[in-house]
This record gives structure tokens, C-alpha cells and sequence, in this order.
């Protein structure tokens, strides 16, 4: 059976001459019907544009997305319909993603009615209602009266969230989904994610920049994908790559996660990196684009190829030049 979204040599450029930048280089993705998959890496790394890709909202420059084993490019208007039912995508910033001139309720029983099959008014408000009951909302009839700038940050992501249900997805991208609300509200948030994907099968890819948010949401069943300047260097099952990251870079985000117990807080050692500059997507370094900054930099290696994703022990793989089939720097 073919994976649910599957990404194959994947690229997208932006730009015109000189001033041409790759933003995704070359990434190729499997997800299986249920996965939790989380793509982490710093801003610019292309994990965003990557989940525009697969949503719909950007077309690729070379390679091929694919649902349910069909390339989305090559899909007759009806396939590419249920595509656009089936994928639909959280945005990061629930500021900037809801019209301020609707109530919530214009929000959910306007793609109700156009692509729903509820009938009567009635029964298409009933579902809107029910749907901000799912993401925990409630009084839910207040809360259709109101626009976006009478709800806070976190009620309004949780409309996000609402909205992208509208029309049963069986795959959501979820984009930087809890980085706009409080510290407070991020665990609530995840765990009602976590529900969905139980009560209403749902499989997501999960945008992040913070590898703690990818530990809490992916643990027990969740893949972790790390990007870098447009490429993939990691991935493997989360308990793996948190305990036991084979690439510089995943090692480098690790130590940068703050630890709450003092005690650990103490005896943790950060990675020093030989450079804290984050090279420019105009003028990528040679082979592997971390190297400038790795410090297990092996002069005439390094820099020579672009390396490729070698597997290792534990699951999944890292793409290290002098990285063992043992998740060892050799």
C-alpha cells in the first residue's frame, strides 16, 4: 500500500538570476497512513516551505509529491479535489491566518456548505459547533459569535485547528502550531492534537523549531525529521534521535534545549561549534553545508561531497561523512 504523502527529490528554488536561493534541496519523505512525523531546524531551514509544498499552497521546482501514491501535479480535477480535502495545514500565526472580519462561526460553516454534504443551515451548524467542541472551546456558542481579535492567542489557534477539520483530512500539516501562544497553553494544545490523531485518525507532519515540543508530541510512536539549509541531515524515531542524534547539527539543537532540573542544568556541556554564523542561502558551502560550523571537521572530506544519508544503529539515518554505522563520529 502506498504511504499517505511520500516526497520524492523534492526541490524548490526562489528567486530570479544571481539572486536565485534554494530553499529545499533534494528531500525525499515517506508518512504512513497514522504517523506522527516532526520536522525540526532552525528558521530558514525550508521546513516550512516543505510543508506549504505538501499542503498545496507551493508547487515544487523539480521532483515529485505524491498522496495515496498519485503525484498531486499530474491529478484530473476530481483527484486533486480529494487531495485538497484530504491535506490541510495549521498555519503558524493564527494573528495573521483568520480573516478579523468574520465571526468564528462565517469561519467553519463557510467550508462546511460549499464542500460539506450536511444540508440545512441547521445541521451545517451543529457540525461547526460539535467541531469547536473536538478542540475544546466550549460555551461553543459563544465563541461562533465572536471575531478573532475577541479570542486569545490560544483559543485562537484552537480555531485553526477547528477550521482545518472542516472537511475530515486525513493528514495535517501543522505548522509551528503552539509558537504563537504561551508556554502555558502548549502542552493543553499538543494533547488535544495528540486526541485527534486517535479519535479521528489523523496523521500529522509537525513544524517545529524546537526539538523539546518534537520530544513531547512524537515520543512514544513519532519520527524526527531534522532539516538544515534545505536538506534532510537526520531521521529516525524520536527516543533515538533525542537519545543518541548522529549529526553534528541535531547534537548542536540538543544542547540548546534548557533543561528545567538544576542539577542536570550543571553537568550539561553545550557543543561548541567552530563557527555561530549560519551561512548565507546565496553562497552554500561546498559538501556538507554544516561543516564551517562542525566540530568534527575532517579537512578533505568534509567539504568535498554532498553526503548522503547513511543508517544507522537505533533506526534511521544521519548524513555525516565521517559518521560509523554506529551513530559514532569516527
Amino acid at each position: 500500500m502506498a504511504p499517505l504523502i511520500e516526497l520524492k527529490n523534492v526541490t524548490r528554488r526562489f528567486g530570479k538570476g544571481d539572486q536565485r536561493i534554494t530553499a529545499v534541496d533534494n528531500i525525499s519523505l515517506s508518512i504512513e497512513k497514522g504517523d506522527i512525523v516532526c520536522l525540526v531546524g532552525e528558521s530558514g531551514c525550508g521546513k516550512s516551505t516543505t510543508g506549504s509544498m505538501v499542503a498545496g499552497l507551493l508547487p515544487t521546482s523539480e521532483g515529485q509529491i505524491l498522496y495515496k501514491g498519485q503525484d498531486i501535479a499530474q491529478m484530473d480535477r476530481a483527484q486533486y479535489r480529494e487531495y485538497r480535502h484530504g491535506v490541510q495545514i495549521v498555519h503558524q500565526d493564527p494573528y495573521a491566518s483568520l480573516n478579523p472580519t468574520q465571526t468564528v462561526e462565517q469561519m467553519l460553516t463557510t467550508p462546511l456548505q460549499k464542500h460539506g454534504n450536511y444540508g440545512s443551515r441547521t445541521a451545517v451548524r451543529r457540525r461547526a459547533i460539535e467541531l469547536l467542541e473536538i478542540v475544546g472551546l466550549t460555551p461553543a456558542e459563544e465563541v461562533m459569535a465572536k471575531h478573532p481579535h475577541q479570542l486569545s492567542g490560544g483559543q485562537r489557534q484552537r480555531v485553526s485547528v477547528a477550521r482545518a477539520l472542516t472537511l475530515n483530512p486525513a493528514f495535517i500539516v501543522a505548522d509551528e502550531a503552539v509558537s504563537m501562544v504561551d508556554v502555558s497553553l502548549r502542552v493543553s494544545i499538543l494533547t488535544m492534537l495528540s486526541r485527534l490523531r486517535t479519535e479521528l485518525d489523523v496523521t500529522f507532519l509537525f513544524i517545529t523549531h524546537d526539538l523539546a515540543l518534537a520530544k513531547y508530541f512524537a515520543w512514544q510512536e513519532g519520527r524526527v525529521v531534522v532539516m538544515y539549509l534545505g536538506r534532510i541531515v537526520e531521521e529516525g524515531p524520536t527516543p533515538r534521535v533525542i537519545q543518541n542524534p548522529g549529526h553534528a547539527y541535531t547534537q548542536a539543537l540538543l544542547s540548546a534545549v534548557p533543561e528545567a532540573d538544576p542539577n542536570i542544568a550543571r553537568k550539561k556541556k553545550p557543543l561548541e561549534l567552530r563557527s555561530a554564523d549560519i551561512p548565507s542561502l546565496l553562497r552554500l558551502p561546498s559538501g556538507c553545508t554544516f561543516h564551517p560550523r562542525c566540530p568534527y571537521f575532517v579537512p578533505g572530506v568534509c567539504e568535498t561531497a554532498v553526503p548522503s544519508l547513511i543508517p544507522i544503529a537505533g533506526g534511521g539515518a544521519a548524513a555525516c561523512p565521517v559518521l560509523n554505522k554506529e551513530g559514532v563520529v569516527a
